[in-house]
């Protein structure tokens, strides 16, 4: 079992690659009563397209599957649903879907084992009838439906759709009614075969456990699969160009909402956690609660609280979101932009880039603090490829050099989308 240890935030983990190829990752919190486990499938809405091992032909199916998957899990051949099982024993279960991967996970203070067996029963033991497909449609239609009412995902959504002209990235993550009435138990079952695969997943498992002793545990509850090789992911080519600057939709708002999107170029595979932690401090250098641009705004009531920040990242995409709520957007995003042009013009200072830094930091040791922050953090930095331990280590590395060349590199405003939801 191989063991990486951080010594500036006191933390083990204990990662094994099983003969199955599944990865397990543990790290132990003595005296803590929360346990939290997730497992994950590299497996997200961006898959449609792909190349099951062994097999020389294209498979494409409709978008939403991922998702459509996910929502299938729970129900079992005995007829109970798993999630219901997990709430009797008094453990919080759930689950969710992202562009790139699907997690399952619960919190437990007890019954964890008993939990346990639920959990890794039905992760592993997918039950898919024409009836309980056809009747899903139904449920994940109304869920579409609620989605595009909202008009926080309106503008998230609208901004993907003006930077990306072609990468799956740009869809909901749910399909569309059209799509999703398009999918039965045999596209199901053959996106299962593929995608959960032990090969293609990671279980991460954070509380009081002996690494050793809840890896024994993990090992007597799967079943046996043999490894397969490389799923062969297939997007469409993208355009370094964004579609269109500027997209605009009437809703029930009563202030606008904004997000600026910035497609960038994606990092290489040594630079991603340092282009991440360079541009967290950027963002919040610019926009963030102590910037004097926030401070400006908040004050002549341009801007009601403080923006997100969003930077998104995989091998072949990445994008920065800046979101919030403004009386006047284009005042915010002229403003935005011309503290851009100021720090690449006049050079960034250098005691508010130590200081943000050093918040940023405290913000990354903080996430230690809970299991499941810790859980999900780890598995979600796998599936990006890299070790969240590397964040703590490297944010020391970054200097005013370093930070205003991904400043010039990213923050450019010809790959610069604003996306704006205005009242009706």
């Amino acid at each position: 079992m191989q063991v990486i240890e951080n010594l500036k935030v006191k933390e083990k983990v204990y990662i094994e690659k099983l003969n199955n190829g599944l990865t397990v990752m543990i790290i132990p919190k003595e005296g803590i009563k929360k346990k939290y486990i997730i497992w994950g499938t590299h497996y997200g809405s961006n898959d449609s397209k792909f190349i099951v091992p062994g097999e020389n032909e294209v498979t494409e199916v409709p978008k939403g599957v991922a998702h459509f998957l996910e929502h299938k899990m729970f129900e079992q051949e005995n007829g109970r649903n798993s999630l219901d099982v997990l709430s009797s024993l008094g453990v919080n279960a759930n689950a969710f879907t992202t562009n790139t991967h699907t997690a399952y996970l619960y919190e437990a203070t007890d019954n964890f084992y008993e939990a346990l067996d639920e959990f890794m029963d039905y992760v592993q033991h997918p039950y898919f009838t024409d009836e309980n497909v056809e009747k899903e449609k139904g449920i994940i239609g109304q869920e579409i439906m609620m989605y595009d009412d909202y008009p926080e995902w309106k503008v998230y959504l609208n901004a993907l759709e003006a930077m990306y002209h072609n990468h799956p990235v740009k869809l909901d993550i749910t399909g569309t009614i059209e799509t999703i009435s398009h999918i039965d138990k045999d596209i199901l079952y053959k996106c299962y075969n593929t995608f959960y695969n032990p090969s293609n997943m990671c279980l991460v498992v954070c509380g009081d456990f002996e690494p050793k002793e809840i890896l024994k545990e993990i090992e007597n509850r799967l079943i046996e699969k043999k490894p397969e090789g490389e799923i062969k992911r297939i997007y469409e080519n993208e355009d370094e160009s964004i579609v269109k600057p500027r997209v605009e939709s009437k809703m029930e708002v009563s202030i606008p909402l904004f997000t600026i999107g910035i497609k960038c170029i994606p990092p290489k595979q040594k630079e991603k956690v340092k282009t991440h932690i360079a541009i967290e401090i950027l963002l919040n250098m610019i926009a963030g609660e102590s910037s004097k641009l926030y401070q400006d705004l908040y004050k002549s009531g341009v801007i009601l609280n403080m923006p997100s920040f969003e930077y998104e990242f995989t091998d072949d995409y990445a994008y920065i979101l800046v979101s919030g709520a403004s009386r006047n957007p284009d005042e915010f995003l002229e403003k935005f932009n011309q503290e851009i042009e100021n720090y690449i013009k006049n050079g960034i200072n250098e005691e508010d880039f130590e200081r943000t830094k050093k918040m940023i930091y405290g913000e990354y040791v903080k996430e230690y603090n809970n299991v499941s922050d810790i859980a999900r953090m780890f598995l979600n930095d796998f599936m990006k490829g890299v070790n969240s331990f590397d964040y703590i280590e490297e944010i020391s590395t970054i200097d005013i050099e370093y930070a205003k060349q991904v400043l010039i590199d990213n923050f450019t405003t010809e790959k610069q989308v604003f996306s704006v939801v205005k009242s009706n």
